[in-house]
């Protein structure tokens, strides 16, 4: 019985990111590794109608802690890295927002539930 209670207080208490994470795993992702994200991050793909390579690195540069600026727009992104902008991975909305909008922009396709936990998981620990 405790451990149950321990179990529920925990998602009780599950943050935004924790909740999404836990989201990914139910639909079976398995575990997430942080060192895939970072690869995932910084794959380039061909986008076909301009003919050049994209990544997440375009718009949000190279080094996370610093801002970015959006390719297209010219809009200053404020830095990824959640050590140096707290607002960062704390609205889980506001995370499946910018996946669906960036995934498909970046990749032309939207990011499976593995994809979307192992990025979270790299940003988690810049």
């Amino acid at each position: 019985m405790l451990l149950l209670l321990t179990f529920f207080a925990a998602v009780v208490d599950a943050g935004p990111l924790e909740e999404r994470l836990n989201s990914y795993l139910e639909k079976g992702s398995g575990s997430f590794d942080p060192q895939q994200g970072q690869i995932i991050w910084q794959h380039r793909v061909l986008h076909p109608k301009s003919g050049k390579t994209r990544s997440c690195g375009d718009c949000h540069g190279g080094d996370l802690s610093k801002p970015g600026k959006h390719q297209k727009t010219g809009k200053t992104i404020q830095p990824m890295a959640p050590s140096v902008n707290p607002q960062r991975l704390k609205d889980g909305k506001k995370m499946e927002k910018w996946f669906k909008r960036n995934c498909k922009w970046t990749w032309g396709r939207a990011c499976t539930a593995r994809e979307k936990g192992d990025i979270l998981s790299y940003l988690q620990q810049i």
